[in-house]
């Protein structure tokens, strides 16, 4: 049954052109189903055993996720990574199973993030030099870092994925690659350009034509994990609520220009949404914004 995973991670990173991080996520929620199908069974499993699994059974292994405590959504994107592989084993191995069409997905409220306030996004600045005091490099990339996500609106991924050659005539615009390898045009301010020359003027290492343009401590492309815990380490140093993630920072961007009079036509292209309805729940937050401003301050607003 490995070689069957390994053949169906190959192909989603091959031919479906999803991300490492996507493909990885896949391949552990299919391995957890398959450990508790083991169990289930109490022997080994076959990819012809695929095609034997029952509703009982499926149910069975979301029963146990949630005795695990697995939120909703991750079960939810697990339930969704197994009928993937499904797909998969019916055109590639003429493995069908009619069972997984029965079970529903567990329902997943869409929750609305919440933008970072301006003055806190400002005072990071100024954190980052305490905490990277000893190694300025490291205060610079941080900062370069938090302006390119605030400043453009990209993904963890897609600011990391970013190299020298991408940069190196410090365009008006960058061509960003985004989930499913779709491509878009992204406009560049003038103080993330600054933020990003302040960094390579003062970098040790990763200066190479086609280098990664964020670098860790040993000289390595900076991962996602690292990124996470610069914004961890602002967050509990400045006394940042827990919604203050590099999300948040992206989240920011859209609710700044959604308020600015930015259509969801041309958001949703900057932000590389797949779909409108993505986009359109940053009309909620702004409209949950305008209802606490009226709740808060119309002379008439708790008038009955």
């Amino acid at each position: 049954m490995n070689d069957v995973v390994a053949d169906f991670i190959k192909y989603l990173l091959d031919t479906k052109k999803y991300s490492q991080y996507t493909a990885t996520a896949y391949e552990t929620d299919i391995y957890d189903f398959l450990k508790f199908y083991e169990n289930y069974r109490g022997a080994k499993i076959l990819p012809r055993d695929m095609a034997t699994v029952d509703t009982l059974c499926f149910r069975a292994w979301l029963a146990d996720r949630q005795r695990r405590n697995m939120a909703h959504k991750s079960t939810a994107r697990a339930l969704s990574s197994l009928r993937g592989l499904y797909r998969f084993l019916a055109r590639h191995y003429n493995i069908e199973n009619d069972a997984i069409g029965l079970i529903s997905s567990p329902k997943v409220p869409r929750k609305l993030s919440k933008a970072i306030d301006a003055v806190d996004v400002e005072n990071m600045r100024g954190a980052i030099k305490e905490i990277d005091a000893r190694e300025p490099w490291l205060a610079a990339r941080d900062w370069a870092l938090v302006v390119l996500i605030f400043g453009c609106g990209l993904r963890i991924s897609e600011a990391l994925n970013l190299t020298n050659q991408d940069i190196a005539t410090r365009p008006e615009i960058l061509r960003i690659m985004g989930k499913g390898k779709k491509e878009r045009i992204v406009p560049v301010l003038p103080v993330v350009w600054n933020a990003i020359d302040q960094y390579i003027k003062v970098r040790p290492f990763g200066n190479g034509y086609d280098d990664k343009l964020f670098r860790s401590v040993r000289g390595l492309p900076m991962s996602p994990r690292m990124a996470e815990k610069v914004i961890e380490q602002l967050r509990n140093y400045l006394q940042l609520p827990d919604y203050v993630t590099p999300h948040a920072l992206r989240h920011t961007f859209a609710t700044a220009l959604l308020a600015g009079g930015a259509d969801l036509r041309s958001l949703q292209e900057l932000l590389g949404h797949s779909s409108l309805s993505t986009t359109q729940l940053y009309t909620k937050v702004n409209m949950a914004e305008i209802s606490n401003i009226y709740a808060n301050a119309h002379p008439r607003a708790n008038e009955e």
